[in-house]
């Protein structure tokens, strides 16, 4: 009887010589790192707590969050718009994108943070006539929400037309076999249209959102000046020492950004059931298939003939 075969990988030598070429610039890296004083990383251990640069990753956040949440409301209500058959809502609906993604982003916080200067106040009452009452945009409109309408708008026109691919994408017999069903727009659009096109909208999503926490940077423009950024610029302007107030700007950065990478990975999986289970792996998804499959098998309900026998 002839013996087993003992099948043996093919070596792979450039693997090795890969591995080790990274480990050796890592190491090279890394001890520029160290020894380069110019980091200081003294000063960098000191500020990195520090009350100024913990308060500007606060607000730094809270804009991040208020522009998103703004500029997804926008850009689902421009995506709707574009997909209208009515032609006046598709032509604002382009003209907003137009406009917002055709100038920079730096250009419209400085218009935002002179709109206080451009309309001074705002009256209600008949036009050409008396007022019935108005306030000044000084009072209501301060640094802090014209950046955040300022980056909501902007992040809005680019979001339209992510959700409007992702509306795009799912199969137009959805629509036709919910109407006929009897359900009306509204509840196609929330029930079966929305829930699966966020399988779509969800990456680029996310990346906008970790681009939205970086640009947050620019509000120096409106200007906005308790932000991350300007905290740290602050800091190292007193101290004479950019580069380490730097390192503590990019580290609460990566840090902050690290945990929206998670988050988008898990709403990534969440959203992608069904969708991006692999046919040779196990996954949690697979097992919960098969363990309800068995239930099911289990109760007896099912035939086990499922073509039932027709007398001719």
């Amino acid at each position: 009887m002839p013996g087993r075969i003992r099948a043996k990988r093919s070596p792979r030598p450039g693997t090795w010589i890969s591995a080790v070429i990274v480990v050796l610039l890592v190491l090279a890296l890394a001890n520029f790192l160290v020894t380069n004083p110019v980091f200081d990383w003294g000063t960098v251990a000191t500020y990195i707590l520090d009350v100024k640069v913990v308060q500007g990753v606060g607000w730094t956040l809270l804009i991040t969050v208020l522009s998103m949440v703004l500029g997804t409301v926008i850009a689902l209500t421009a995506a709707i718009m574009r997909r209208s058959e009515n032609p006046v809502l598709r032509g604002v609906s382009w003209a907003y994108i137009f406009v917002f993604r055709g100038t920079p982003v730096y250009t419209q916080l400085v218009f935002w943070g002179l709109f206080t200067v451009i309309v001074p106040k705002i009256a209600l009452g008949i036009p050409f006539g008396p007022e019935w009452f108005s306030f000044s945009t000084r009072d209501y409109f301060p640094a802090f929400w014209a950046a955040v309408v300022g980056l909501g708008l902007n992040e809005g026109a680019y979001l339209a037309e992510i959700i409007r691919s992702g509306l795009n994408s799912v199969d137009k017999g959805q629509s036709e076999a919910s109407k006929a069903l009897g359900m009306g727009n509204g509840q196609i659009l929330r029930r079966i249209i929305i829930p699966q096109a966020m399988r779509v909208i969800v990456p680029p999503l996310g990346n906008e959102t970790i681009g939205m926490l970086k640009t947050t940077s620019l509000v120096l423009a409106v200007p906005f000046t308790l932000d991350l950024t300007f905290a740290t610029n602050a800091i190292a302007n007193k101290l004479y020492a950019p580069i380490p107030l730097l390192v503590v700007a990019a580290i609460w950065y990566l840090a902050i950004t690290s945990v929206l990478m998670v988050g988008q990975y898990y709403l990534e999986r969440y959203f992608g059931r069904g969708f991006d289970d692999r046919p040779g792996g196990a996954g949690p998804a697979k097992r919960g298939r098969r363990a309800r499959q068995r239930a099911v098998n289990s109760a007896s309900t099912t035939p086990k003939n499922s073509l039932p026998e027709v007398e001719l």
